[in-house]
């Protein structure tokens, strides 16, 4: 197996099981928006501010398609299935993991909406966002992974690799 990726809606825990299935495998982790922030010399969410969402969605596809790695436990941010480019390319690099968490848990665990560098536009709502983003999880992952609320992420990234297991990678 080259490289997973993880892919799901802010605060589905794709940054802290990455890092924890990185160790479980002995590969590498990388999160694309640090890698976002660095090449823009700015956080996530000034680049929203100032750019706009498709701005930024333009930036991290650039950021997705431009990645070339190996044995990685990529995190890329929850837009990034927004861009097909984007998409396709996470597709190339190894097998692709929805980890899907029930609306009512990422409400409980994202405090801070308005400041989190979510690519949404105003007045959308988590809601909003995670209803347009679900059928495309759906369409470019290759396994999707349940993280009923209560699961520990030590349990997840568990989870993850035993089904990567059965899928043969």
């Amino acid at each position: 197996m080259d490289n997973v990726t993880l892919i799901g809606m802010p605060g589905s825990g794709k940054s802290t099981v990455g890092v924890l299935l990185a160790k479980l495998l002995g590969y590498r982790f990388l999160d694309v928006d640090l890698l976002i922030q660095e090449r823009e010399g700015a956080l996530l969410q000034e680049i929203l501010d100032a750019r706009g969402t498709a701005a930024f969605l333009d930036v991290e596809e650039a950021v997705v398609r431009g990645l070339d790695c190996r044995r990685t436990v990529i995190a890329p941010g929850g837009s990034a299935v927004c861009r097909e480019g984007a998409a396709l390319r996470l597709r190339e690099l190894g097998p692709v993991v929805y980890l899907r968490v029930p609306l009512e848990e990422l409400t409980r665990r994202i405090q801070n909406l308005s400041t989190r560098g979510i690519a949404m536009e105003p007045g959308q709502t988590l809601a909003d966002v995670m209803a347009f983003r679900e059928p495309l999880y759906c369409k470019y992952a290759d396994l999707t992974v349940p993280c009923p609320t209560g699961q520990e992420l030590a349990q997840t990234a568990q989870v993850v690799l035993e089904r990567l297991k059965e899928l043969g990678r």
